[in-house]
């Protein structure tokens, strides 16, 4: 091709304009690191010269990224002033330059220009469905009755507690749901890096393996020694999330042997090819990639939806935009019987109205 004709076809960014929301929770999530009432997100749309929309989102959690709010959104409106007038191609260039240090901002910029070049991975040509994971939020057994009937009346099969608050509380609540459950559905327990190495030995240890799937990132994302003491005392499958940033992490998890599942998010890997490449490098591992973020509104959600088909054969967990009061979309994500379905025609449009409502500041460039 000459490079004339890449230049016609490779457009450019006209406008960029970015959000800084706080999406309110129904309900608070809590997670051994936090308890969360709303998202902390900062939405990306991008528009080309011919009109169309490309869309971004990265929503930050301490523990989850070392991105703050305030870092991502000063370094989104630093590049994103850059990258206004630039072409498809030289602007993923500019955004790159900052994914090692903040892979989540970069995501959210990434993914708005792959969008705008019509990204395969976000093309269906035919219905996609993505069966989803559901969360387990009651503590006492009359209401968790209720909640894990409900659940499963839904159409959910996998359920996800979560767990590293303390080990003896902890272990009575995963025995009292397995129960209730009664081999109706799968048991994800994660601990978000709640447990020390005693405890989470201990923990582990000390699992009735009945129907759990796996047991998630028990201890601190960088203690990979803990890991491999909790991986020799296990009596089910381990899974690491936090641990896992690159390549490289997968790598390390293979050769230790410490995992049988890896979870990668898309916010992690900075852009759509890089987490297809994530996704096979954990197979090619032998090892079972998990995707999806708990932790996202419907724009993130969407795009892990769509990267589910032919890489995923387990729960999504891109189940965030099921925790916020209310979408930001116009024609909110479908869920059926425990699954996104995606249409071949569904493209997401921004809700301003919503958009509005949340957003604590909001910037465009170039500036009007």
């Amino acid at each position: 091709m000459s490079p004339h004709a890449h230049h016609r076809r490779d457009g450019s960014i006209r406008r960029i304009t970015l959000h800084r929301l706080k999406v309110p929770l129904t309900t608070p999530y809590k997670l051994s690191l936090a308890e969360i009432r709303a998202f902390d997100t900062v939405l990306v749309q991008a528009q080309a010269g011919d009109g169309r929309t490309g869309l971004g989102e990265a929503t930050l959690l301490t523990g989850y990224t070392n991105e703050s709010i305030e870092q991502s959104w000063r370094l989104a409106c630093a590049l994103a002033s850059r990258i206004a007038g630039e072409s498809f191609h030289a602007a993923k260039n500019i955004i790159d330059g900052s994914r090692a240090v903040a892979p989540f901002t970069v995501t959210a910029l990434n993914t708005a220009v792959e969008m705008l070049e019509r990204s395969a991975y976000l093309n269906t040509d035919k219905p996609v469905v993505v069966p989803l994971l559901a969360l387990v939020h009651a503590t006492d057994a009359d209401a968790l009755t209720r909640e894990i009937d409900g659940l499963i009346d839904q159409g959910y099969d996998t359920l996800k507690v979560k767990i590293g608050f303390d080990v003896d509380t902890d272990l009575a609540r995963v025995r009292l749901i397995q129960r209730l459950v009664g081999g109706r559905a799968r048991l994800r327990l994660d601990a978000n890096q709640g447990y020390g190495r005693e405890e989470a030995c201990r923990f582990a240890r000390s699992l009735d393996p009945e129907g759990i799937e796996l047991l998630e990132q028990t201890c601190a994302a960088g203690d990979w020694n803990a890991a491999q003491s909790v991986a020799d005392v296990s009596r089910v499958p381990l899974m690491l999330d936090e641990s896992i940033y690159d390549l490289a992490d997968v790598d390390r998890a293979a050769e230790l042997g410490v995992a049988s599942y890896i979870k990668f998010k898309l916010m992690k890997a900075g852009s759509f090819w890089r987490l297809a490449q994530a996704l096979t490098h954990i197979r090619a591992r032998s090892m079972e990639p998990v995707l999806g973020n708990g932790v996202a509104c419907d724009i993130g959600c969407w795009m892990e939806a769509c990267m589910v088909p032919g890489q995923i054969r387990n729960a999504g967990e891109m189940n965030g935009f099921l925790k916020t009061n209310g979408s930001l979309l116009q024609r909110p994500l479908t869920v059926e019987h425990g699954c996104i379905r995606l249409d071949p025609d569904f493209r997401p449009a921004i809700d301003q109205a919503v958009v509005a409502r949340y957003a604590r500041a909001s910037e465009t460039f170039p500036p009007a």
